[in-house]
């Protein structure tokens, strides 16, 4: 028999163990760099399993298994979001206003259940296989930064990382994967537009942020029609506008917030230096101050090829052809990328839709409810890809 059945019987055999994490997990979710009690729940786990580990950017856990000098990284990601849940689930959140809403519960439990099924082989193991489940990943500046700033893998040098995420268009037993940028680069925008305010009736003695901030949002949009390739994908989107309290006041101010995203980061940086300039070229317009903030975000997420390709070769082993699928990039974010901008990396998606379903729920809707079937599937993978890795000379 291959390993990777080998791996995918036992961990089916761990199914009732790994579906018990998953259902804490979700039952005690918490919000980004609070995760406290979840690592509490992990290292004990660890030690149950005799998994040596440190503590990384605070409440993050790095396990190690094996002894070899060869080092492979399998990371999941461990917070929540602040949604209230309406799954109706039995182990529903106890925590109101915070939900495992992107499956990070079942990220971590797969996870889990991997270094279960590598320990229990710890001593065939070509190498050694250093196991993180890292904090933060939902909110800036992401878990991953933290974890490289402190250097957690400075003295490992590991050959690859490697990790998955749920996702709910696919039915379970396939994964999506594709070599190159899969998700975008990110950058939070904040404006704030000033005047001095006065009577509605009286517009003339004062600038009008109202009118101002309405301007900038229609000529941003001109970013994406005007000012990019397109063959570039990009995406600006205005997302939240701030102002006002009554029909006869003319607002001192209007805030508006928004994202932009995209996969190429020169274009990136020459679209958030052309929004400055716009936003005070149309404030000084109107009569008004104007201010952007950017909060940098994530880098774009890109695959590495050859570390792509090892990864189907062994989700051919597991799951069969059929069930391997080419991953259609998007605009999603993930603080991963941290990791692919600095080691040869892959990131896979894991189908968690019932195959007798047609549809479900989507991620960050409040009655997601990804299929546990899917477990023992991640956590085959997850220990099969590291030790392929291990196995060969090089990547």
């Amino acid at each position: 028999m291959k390993r990777e059945q080998a791996l995918y019987r036992r961990a089916l055999g761990l199914s009732a163990e790994i579906q018990r994490h998953r259902r804490w997990l979700h039952q005690h979710p918490e919000l980004s760099f609070q995760e406290h009690r979840t690592a509490a729940y992990i290292r004990e786990v660890l030690r149950q399993l005799g998994i040596p580990y440190t503590t990384t950017a605070t409440t993050g856990t790095l396990a190690t298994i094996g002894t070899g000098e060869r080092r492979v990284v399998l990371r999941a990601d461990i917070d929540a979001l602040p949604i209230v849940e309406q799954t109706g689930l039995p182990f529903a959140s106890e925590h109101e206003g915070i939900m495992h809403a992107c499956g990070h519960d079942m990220h971590t439990a797969m996870l889990l259940g991997a270094a279960a099924l590598l320990k229990e082989r710890e001593a065939e193991l070509p190498g050694t296989v250093l196991v993180l489940f890292q904090p933060g990943e939902e909110q800036l500046p992401g878990g991953a930064s933290r974890v490289l700033a402190e250097g957690a893998l400075d003295e490992t040098a590991p050959i690859a990382v490697f990790g998955q995420h749920v996702l709910p268009e696919l039915p379970v037993g396939s994964i999506a994967i594709a070599a190159g940028p899969i998700f975008a680069g990110t950058d939070e925008l904040y404006w704030r537009f000033r005047a001095a305010g006065g009577h509605a009736a009286q517009p003339q003695q004062t600038g009008d942020p109202i009118v101002a901030a309405a301007s900038f949002i229609c000529q941003a949009q001109t970013l994406i029609s005007r000012r990019r390739d397109p063959l570039t994908p990009a995406v600006l989107s205005i997302t939240a506008i701030h102002g006002g309290s009554a029909t006869n006041i003319i607002p001192p101010e209007v805030q508006l917030q928004g994202t932009l995203r995209s996969f190429d980061q020169k274009w990136r940086q020459e679209a958030l230096d052309w929004l400055r300039q716009t936003t005070e070229s149309l404030a000084a317009l109107h009569g008004v101050e104007a201010t952007l903030e950017v909060r940098a975000g994530y880098p774009p997420l890109i695959n590495d090829e050859q570390a792509t390709e090892l990864v189907r070769e062994v989700a051919l082993e597991l799951l069969g052809s059929d069930h391997i699928v080419p991953f259609r990039p998007v605009m999603w974010a993930e603080d991963f990328a941290y990791y692919s901008q600095r080691f040869p990396a892959a990131f896979w998606l894991l189908g968690v839709r019932p195959p007798e379903q047609q549809t479900m729920p989507g991620l960050h809707h409040p009655s997601f409810a990804p299929d546990e079937r899917a477990l023992p599937i991640g956590a085959a993978l997850l220990a099969a890809v590291a030790w392929r890795t291990l196995e060969i000379s090089a990547l």
